[in-house]
């Protein structure tokens, strides 16, 4: 083994204990198996010489350089080497080709890959990335090697922001707006794209910190991977609303004389997706549906639980319909297959491993396992661990098991004492009082971490950190705790959460660029309802309550009414409707209303430019406005990392 000489500037390099895991599982896994390594480098035409790409803002969006420790030693025993492998298979970037004179990729230029379809008179670009920025650098590299073309066609394959973020890098909308270039996306995908990333938004990119390691440094002791990629590009994220919607389960398209099959997949990894099938490069587009990982059925940052089943399901339906004659896989994560043999071989293991995971859940929950026991009791088969395409880097077994429990059961694990559980800092004092205070805890806890047993460690440590915050022994021995658990885990988005928690706790919330969920472009895609139900969200329900009016609503521009209603402390959108005796009616174009939702200027001075009417109680307005409440980001997560947002009951 290479020696270990980085340093580790604020915790614990590897215990005894973690080193003996790592062994342990570099004898289990099958490293024999390189097909990955040659087809992660196959097609391989050039790197960028630019070693950063920098973000309109002034920040670094995305660095090549980063992640070079991986390839400086053979083995570092603080990560887990099914990861590391993971990761130096993820750290190849540039412009690759896919299918001759027709399919390139550009990838490690952001978390997701670009892909460029040469039609006749230009190219159709299949998921623009999550940045301007990254995806106008990647289409730079293309026009360098390949020449200079139109963007004719975008394809978005979903609703994830790594997937459309960085449309505005490689078409204007002038173009889109005129036809030159289509903007084509499945159905609903508009809604979801907007949803998901307003309305738990905030709470989603707070949590981000944790799941994808936002503010962790690449090192071998933080982060060193995203399991689909290296990490989320920091840049300008945007939107262009899609001019084609695919509908049917299966729908046929020519775009510049490219003949594409496009398969609808809701409710698998995006609750709109969808795949594509090239049938003259006999190319199989999975989106994000097959990658080299088992995906989250639960995402760590916060989403609808996925379903397994219907994912194993349309897997199959893509085998048996273009699986069969497929010569190359490529996605908008990892690295293509190329030939069928072995396109149906990941195909049948990722199918397997997902109907495995619902059907075995579901066989030990029926017997009484709970949600809090079953990621202890269900076990992946042998036969698929021992596949590189069935382990499980972006989800793990552990949260993906709790998943399919709280997706058809829910969160309750059917005993009465945890149906109304006490809050963790309303429950922590009474345990720390009857462990006898807080010197035997840390004694205890020392004695853990010394024998390896670090999850019984943070049982009791977490106890005393929500008992007594301002207790340092406390918060750096169950940050030591955390940093050997997440040394060990071969889902970096596991061993980010654990990381990421042992770094607040030692320094609170640390400074630095994180992705952003939203930008103006989403803010503008929400419809007006949407706007007004994230309206309702931001109101303060301890204060709302002190306010009630019936409104109507008028955007003339688009001939839509509204009815809005605050009473019992709750906001309500009627669309379609008018109320007989409103206490206030608004008027104002939707384009107009757009500048207030985005914050450009106010609905006040909407009003005294003459661009809005309020016929009635225009007070009503000012009194609404002081009940709303911009979210924080740096909320706390872990007791005594930053300061509490003050919330009722707490």
């Amino acid at each position: 083994m290479a020696p270990f000489t980085h340093f580790h500037p604020q915790g614990t390099h590897p215990s005894a204990a973690t080193v003996l895991a790592q062994r342990q599982a570099r004898m289990a896994l099958p490293f024999s198996d390189e097909r990955d390594f040659e087809e992660a480098t196959r097609g391989f035409i050039a790197k960028p010489e630019a070693t950063r790409i920098m973000a309109e803002a002034g920040n670094v969006a995305w660095d090549f350089g980063a992640y070079s420790f991986l390839t400086e030693s053979e083995e570092f025993d603080s990560i887990h080497p099914s990861l590391q492998r993971q990761a130096v298979l993820n750290a190849n970037y540039g412009l690759f080709e896919v299918v001759p004179d027709r399919i390139w990729q550009v990838r490690g230029f952001d978390l997701a890959n670009i892909s460029f379809v040469r039609g006749d008179t230009g190219w159709i670009v299949i998921d623009p990335l999550t940045t301007k920025e990254t995806a106008a650098a990647a289409l730079a590299l293309v026009t360098e090697h390949l020449g200079e073309r139109p963007v004719v066609a975008v394809i978005f394959s979903h609703s994830h922001g790594d997937h459309f973020g960085g449309v505005r890098g490689v078409v204007d909308e002038e173009d889109v707006a005129s036809g030159a270039a289509q903007v084509i996306a499945p159905a609903g995908f508009l809604e979801h794209a907007v949803a998901e990333n307003v309305y738990a938004g905030n709470a989603m990119s707070r949590r981000l910190f944790y799941q994808y390691g936002a503010l962790l440094a690449a090192s071998p002791f933080g982060h060193v991977d995203q399991a689909i990629g290296k990490r989320i590009a920091a840049g300008s994220i945007g939107l262009i609303a899609p001019t084609v919607s695919i509908v049917d389960d299966f729908e046929e398209l020519v775009v510049d004389g490219v003949r594409m099959v496009f398969q609808n997949t809701p409710g698998t990894e995006a609750p709109a997706e969808m795949n594509t099938w090239f049938p003259d490069f006999k190319a199989f587009w999975a989106a994000e549906n097959i990658t080299a990982t088992i995906h989250n059925i639960y995402t760590l940052r916060g989403a609808l639980v996925r379903d397994a089943l219907e994912w194993s399901r349309q897997i199959n339906a893509a085998l048996y319909r273009f699986g069969t004659e497929a010569e190359v896989m490529f996605a908008s994560h990892s690295w293509p297959r190329w030939g069928n043999d072995r396109i149906q071989e990941v195909m049948r293991a990722q199918r397997d491993t997902y109907a495995h995971l619902n059907n075995a859940v579901l066989h030990y929950a029926n017997q009484g396992v709970t949600v809090n026991e079953i990621h202890n009791v269900y076990r992946v088969p042998d036969s698929l661990q021992q596949q590189w395409a069935a382990r499980s880097y972006h989800g793990s077994v552990q949260h993906n098991a709790r998943a399919v429990v709280n997706r058809y059961l829910g969160y309750w694990d059917a005993n009465p004492t945890t149906l109304i559980p006490l809050s963790p800092k309303d429950s922590a004092p009474l345990y720390v009082e009857l462990m006898g205070g807080a010197s035997p805890i840390l004694e205890k806890g020392r004695q853990l971490i010394a024998s390896g047993d670090y999850l019984l460690a943070t049982e009791i440590l977490n106890k005393l950190v929500y008992a007594h915050p301002d207790n340092d022994d406390a918060r750096m021995l169950l940050a030591e705790a955390f940093e050997q658990i997440g040394y060990q885990q071969e889902s970096p988005s596991v061993r980010n959460s654990f990381l990421a928690g042992a770094l607040e706790l030692r320094s609170g919330l640390p400074a630095g660029v994180t992705p952003t969920a939203t930008g103006p472009d989403l803010v503008r895609a929400l419809t007006t309802v949407q706007f007004l139900d994230f309206l309702a969200i931001r109101l303060d329900p301890t204060k709302a309550e002190t306010l009630s009016f019936v409104a109507n609503l008028i955007t003339p521009d688009t001939d839509q009414h509204f009815v809005v209603e605050l009473s019992n402390g709750a906001l309500t959108t009627l669309e379609g409707g008018r109320a007989e005796n409103p206490d206030l009616t608004i008027t104002i174009d939707r384009a107009d209303l757009e500048l207030a939702m985005t914050g450009e200027t106010t609905l006040g001075a909407l009003l005294a430019g003459r661009h809005a009417r309020v016929d009635g109680d225009i007070d009503i307005l000012k009194r609404l406005s002081e009940l709303l409440v911009e979210f924080p980001l740096g909320f706390e997560i872990l007791p005594g990392t930053v300061g509490a947002v003050p919330v009722p009951g707490r």
